[in-house]
């Protein structure tokens, strides 16, 4: 029998959420339990710092804890390594302090207030004075992806088609359309969150963990076995299928 493995979606600065979740992976699961992060711990919720430290913590506990690194962790890395509050990959243009993006929620986590139309180079210098090097280490280090049997872990998607080996490094943090509309199988079940969704949906080929935990809904915190998905809840495991 595989071992289950559990997943959790998308948390956006959500520290009570993630302590929600972890309890529930915990009374299903033990304290063992594998457990892959989905990305996107930052942004728009109110204690991002606290999300990455509980991360931190149970990683250096030894925990069996693996974190994907989200497209909104990848600009905050971005803020404080390179001084970038663009990315060319929002089609809307809107900047990484924009409420919409959340990153001003992220400063004010580490005690950081600035005003939303602040020059880039002051937020960035007030970025960097204030988050810990080990918090940018760790950022730093996130995966992109992580392969398992039958499960591909990734914050965004994969580009339908395209080998594992061949993906684009952004692409993984960042894409939906070919991704969302393709029905086709790919190699693998595909576990992914950055899209919110109402609820999680499991779409035959992909499932779909972002449950909008950065617009204030519930994170979902989910177990597999094989391809079998379901989803935590306060009174047990509730099965989710295509």
């Amino acid at each position: 029998m595989t071992d289950p493995i559990y997943a959790v979606g998308d948390i956006h600065g959500h520290l009570d959420q993630l302590d929600r979740a972890l309890s529930l992976i915990e009374a299903d699961g033990g304290s063992g339990a594998q457990i892959v992060f989905l990305g996107d711990l930052v942004d728009r919720g109110p204690d991002s710092r606290g999300v990455i430290e509980r991360l931190m913590q149970g990683q250096a506990a030894g925990r069996s804890w693996q974190v994907l690194r989200g497209n909104h962790d990848d600009m905050f890395r971005r803020v404080l390594s390179e001084g970038a509050v663009h990315n060319a990959r929002i089609k809307s243009g809107l900047l990484w302090p924009h409420p919409r993006i959340g990153g001003l929620a992220t400063l004010a986590s580490y005690g950081v207030t600035v005003e939303e139309g602040a020059a880039a180079a002051d937020l960035c210098a007030a970025a960097r004075a204030a988050v810990p090097s080990e918090h940018l280490a760790f950022l730093d280090g996130l995966p992109r992806r992580i392969e398992r049997e039958e499960l591909l872990f990734v914050h965004a998607g994969i580009r339908p088609g395209v080998p594992l080996k061949a993906q684009d490094a952004e692409d993984l943090i960042w894409i939906r359309d070919p991704f969302l509309t393709d029905p086709r199988p790919h190699p693998w079940l595909v576990v992914h969150g950055h899209t919110a969704l109402e609820h999680p949906q499991h779409f035959g080929n992909r499932v779909d963990l972002d449950g909008g935990g950065g617009y204030g809904r519930p994170v979902h915190p989910a177990v597999f076995e094989g391809r079998d998905c379901w989803l935590l809840t306060d009174t047990g495991r509730v099965p989710l299928t295509p």
